[in-house]
């Protein structure tokens, strides 16, 4: 009996071990290792505000490995971009989740969900577009739905690579995202990250930041 046991232990082991990196996490981990635990640690502060909820939608999910953090955390966790080719990045083994296709730039969702958040995907979209990109994601909340938006802050882009730089085409600083966010909610918490650590600092001084939105309004 305990040698069956030990059987069961090495195959998942084996199958766990079989897990390999998303095409998107695997270059940034040939590229700066220290990056994959900042962008992962986004997603861990991520899945400790969405504890619980019943569905939460990813938008910008890209290949989805870092969504797996969030995804142990809710009931049911949705994913979405608007590239063919992040799809097909998508691997299933590491989890196991609806992925669609979706421009939030030209409409909105008919489902609704408890909770949507975007991490590193506002600073690649165009200004003229950000209103009806956040008003069409806001509209496929829940009344009492909460979205959280993170990105790399406007102050952070002076460090920021050449290839970074040309893909981040509206930084913002933290008082610019609260602008954004309080046209669509009521109440907006602005919080800070440097690498890993999560704080309510001195926000020019902070490489990453979120904005917590929540009580939407009636558009």
């Amino acid at each position: 009996m305990k040698f069956d046991k030990n059987k069961k232990f090495i195959r998942h082991m084996s199958a766990a071990s079989s897990v390999t990196l998303g095409k998107h996490l695997s270059e940034s981990w040939a590229r700066d290792p220290k990056h994959l635990v900042f962008t992962l640690s986004r997603y861990k502060f991520i899945s400790k505000m969405f504890v619980g909820f019943k569905n939460v939608l990813e938008v910008g999910a890209g290949d989805g490995f870092g969504s797996r953090i969030v995804s142990d955390s809710v009931k049911n966790l949705d994913l979405t971009d608007n590239e063919i080719l992040n799809l097909k990045y998508y691997d299933k083994k590491n989890i196991k989740s609806k992925y669609f296709l979706h421009d939030f730039c030209k409409s909105k969702l008919k489902k609704k969900y408890d909770g949507i958040y975007l991490l590193d995907v506002i600073e690649h979209i165009n200004k003229k577009d950000e209103i009806s990109f956040i008003q069409n994601i806001t509209s496929s909340l829940n009344k009492n739905g909460i979205l959280i938006i993170g990105t790399p802050s406007l102050e952070s882009q002076k460090y920021a690579s050449l290839t970074a730089k040309i893909g981040h085409i509206n930084c913002k600083n933290a008082k610019e995202l609260k602008k954004l966010s309080e046209n669509f909610f009521e109440r907006v918490f602005i919080f800070s990250m440097n690498d890993e650590v999560l704080h309510t600092g001195f926000h020019p001084m902070s490489h990453y930041i979120f904005s917590l939105c929540t009580l939407k309004k009636r558009l």
